[in-house]
C-alpha cells in the first residue's frame, strides 16, 4: 500500500470534480444568485446527513459575508421548526441524490407556502430539482472514495459551489473587509480593523539624520536604528528617506566617489507617509501596493511623529 499515492489520487479526483463544475454554471445558477441577492428575509439552508453539514457550512459563510442565513435540520423542520420561515425567506436545499425523503417533504411544505426553493443536487433530473425554483447542478463523475461510496468529491463540490455563490454575492453587495470584520470582532481581521497607526508606530530613538551627512556615516546610523532606514530632516522639516538599499545603489553607481556622496544625493525625496489615525489594514495595503517596508507617520500639521515598520504590522 502506497499511502502517498492514495492520498494524492484522492486530491486529484476532488480537484477534477471542482474543475468539472465550471461548465455547470449556467442560467439556473444566475437565477439562483439573483433570487438570493434580492432576498429581503433570510436564506434558510437545509440538508440531510453529510449534505446537512455542507449546508451548515454554507450558511455560516453567507452569514459572515453579508447575506443573512441560518441552517435548519430537516427533521427538526418537520417537527415544528418550519415556523422559522417567513414570507420573505429563500430556502436552499442540498441533496446529492435529490430524492431524500425528509428534504422532499420539506420542499413540499415550502412549495405550499409559495416560498422559492433553490436546490443543489447531484442529479438535475431528480424530484427535488424538478420542483425547485432554480436547481444548481453539483454532480460529480465519481466519488474520490476508493469504493466510490463515501461522500467525498460530492461534498467537496457542494461546498465549493457554496463558496462560489458567496463570492458572487460579496461582489454584488460591494462587501468590504471592514464589513467582514463587523461579524468577526474576535478574529485577527477584526483586530486589524480597530488597530490604528498610532498603536503600532515607533516614536522613540527615530533614526533621524541630516541631509549633508556622508553615506558611510548614514549607513552606521541606519544600522544603529535597526529599521533599515534613515529619516532625513532639517530642523522640523522632513526632506526625505534613505534606506540601506538606496546606499547600496549609490555605491554601485559611484564606485570610487562613494566617500564623498551626501545623503541628500541618494535619498528618496518623496517618501510615503500616513496619518496616525489610519487603520492597520490601510498600512498593509500601502506596503503591498508600493513595495516598501517603512512608512513615515505625519500628523495634521505635517510634523513627523513616528515610523511604521513592515515587519511589525504584517504578521
Amino acid at each position: 500500500m502506497n499511502i502517498r499515492n492514495i492520498a494524492a489520487q484522492c486530491l486529484r479526483d476532488e480537484s477534477q470534480a471542482l474543475l468539472d463544475l465550471i461548465p455547470t454554471i449556467d442560467s439556473e445558477f444566475e437565477g439562483a444568485i439573483n433570487l438570493l441577492y434580492n432576498c429581503t428575509g433570510h436564506v434558510v439552508m437545509s440538508g440531510v446527513g453529510k449534505s446537512g453539514h455542507v449546508a451548515a457550512k454554507i450558511a455560516a459563510t453567507l452569514a459572515s459575508t453579508g447575506t443573512p442565513a441560518f441552517y435548519v435540520n430537516p427533521l427538526d423542520a418537520l417537527h415544528g421548526d418550519l415556523g422559522m420561515f417567513t414570507d420573505n425567506d429563500v430556502a436552499v436545499l442540498i441533496s446529492n441524490s435529490g430524492n431524500s425523503d425528509e428534504i422532499l417533504r420539506m420542499a413540499a411544505f415550502l412549495d405550499e407556502c409559495h416560498l422559492p426553493i433553490i436546490s443543489m443536487t447531484g442529479n438535475p433530473d431528480s424530484l427535488l430539482a424538478r420542483h425547485s425554483t432554480h436547481n444548481i447542478n453539483v454532480s460529480v463523475e465519481r466519488e474520490a472514495c476508493p469504493l466510490n461510496l463515501a461522500p467525498t468529491s460530492s461534498t467537496t463540490a457542494a461546498i465549493a459551489m457554496g463558496d462560489a455563490i458567496a463570492c458572487v454575492l460579496i461582489e454584488m453587495r460591494h462587501f468590504k473587509a471592514r464589513d467582514f470584520a463587523k461579524f468577526h470582532p474576535g478574529g485577527s481581521l477584526g483586530k486589524k480593523l480597530v488597530t490604528r497607526v498610532k498603536d503600532v508606530m515607533y516614536t522613540e530613538n527615530l533614526p533621524i539624520i541630516p541631509p549633508d551627512m556622508k553615506l558611510i556615516d548614514a549607513l552606521i546610523s541606519i544600522s544603529n536604528g535597526k529599521l533599515g532606514v534613515g529619516i532625513v530632516m532639517e530642523g522640523d522639516r522632513l526632506l526625505g528617506l534613505i534606506t540601506d538599499g538606496d546606499i547600496r545603489r549609490a555605491v554601485e553607481g559611484s564606485k570610487s566617489n562613494f566617500m564623498n556622496i551626501a545623503v541628500s544625493e541618494a535619498m528618496t525625496k518623496t517618501p510615503k507617509t500616513i496619518n496616525p489615525e489610519a487603520r492597520l489594514t490601510q498600512i498593509q495595503a500601502m506596503f503591498q501596493k508600493n513595495k516598501i517596508h517603512s512608512l513615515l507617520v505625519m500628523d495634521k500639521a505635517n510634523h513627523l511623529v513616528g515610523i511604521v515598520d513592515y515587519f511589525a504590522v504584517m504578521n
